[in-house]
């Protein structure tokens, strides 16, 4: 396995694929990495050498934030945002969506699971309508 970065690529898959591995890198950068280091976009990681790997990292370290360096920056804006009280500020505390997205149908994935309030099945209430009546009679 290949190590860029702090991040093992697959030697069975191919550069272009195993670049987007890393934090930062997309398809789209993918290939314009691969483009300017003169990289066939085809090949597997196995077949690359030093050499290439080497190309590959130079032009990562100029011109892309990657892995650390971008979380670190992407953290460091949420923070901000909080700090001046911001409303996407506020909706990143909360946990809510923060682009205006609608939160009364959707929003499950940042929201949670549901909590039902009020609602109880049948069963579940024939059970406590039961319950009551039997103390009731003691």
């Amino acid at each position: 396995m290949a190590r860029i970065l702090g991040v093992n690529l697959p030697d069975n898959k191919r550069i272009d694929y195993a670049l987007t591995l890393i934090y930062g890198v997309g398809w789209t950068s993918s290939k314009r990495i691969l483009g300017e280091a003169k990289i066939e976009v085809n090949k597997k990681v196995s077949q690359l050498n030093e050499d290439d790997f080497k190309r590959i990292i130079v032009i990562l370290e100029k011109g892309h934030k990657v892995e650390g360096d971008l979380r670190e920056e992407i953290n460091d804006n949420i923070k901000r945002l909080r700090e001046i009280g911001s409303y996407r500020g506020i909706r990143h505390t909360r946990g809510l969506p923060v682009r205006g997205q609608r939160t009364r149908s959707n929003a499950r994935t940042k929201r949670g699971k549901r909590k039902t309030v009020g609602a109880l099945k049948k069963e579940v209430w024939a059970k406590m309508e039961q319950a009551k009546t039997q103390t009731d009679k003691k």
